[in-house]
């Protein structure tokens, strides 16, 4: 004689636990990485786990306009949008790249009002390894 399976909820596939909007988020990390054919924000709490993101094709761009600073600058204000709403107020910077957005996608972040503790660069540099690709033409 089998015993019947208690249902241990009213939905079946309801996430047990869910608080992603409840998440209050004070201090955080932004990524920027600036390539020459996109600008990619990441948003992170202080572990590393990313809580929003957002990049110039997201944003509504495609091809060669994703490069621009005016993409960086709307993908950055994309990715800060909802985390003003959950109260982040201070936040690091990390730039990573030699794209044209780096310095627009500062600003964005500047006038959003949110404190910047530090904003480093982290961009890559070799000590004399692999040979780099030919120099962009204009």
């Amino acid at each position: 004689m089998t015993k019947p399976i208690a249902k241990i909820g009213l939905r079946k596939n309801a996430r047990i636990g869910s608080n992603k909007n409840e998440r209050r988020i004070p201090k955080g990390i932004i990524h920027v990485q600036a390539s020459f054919n996109n600008t990619i924000v990441t948003v992170t709490d202080v572990r590393g786990r990313v809580v929003s993101w957002a990049s110039a094709g997201t944003s509504g761009f495609r091809g060669t306009r994703k490069g621009t600073p005016y993409a960086a600058q709307a993908a950055a204000f994309n990715a800060i949008r909802t985390l003003v709403d959950q109260g982040m107020q201070r936040a690091e910077v990390m730039i990573k790249g030699p794209g044209l957005g780096r310095d627009a996608a500062l600003r964005a972040i500047r006038r959003n009002g949110m404190l910047l503790s530090f904003v480093r660069d982290v961009t890559p540099m070799p000590h004399n390894g692999c040979r780099p690709p030919k120099k962009r033409r204009v």
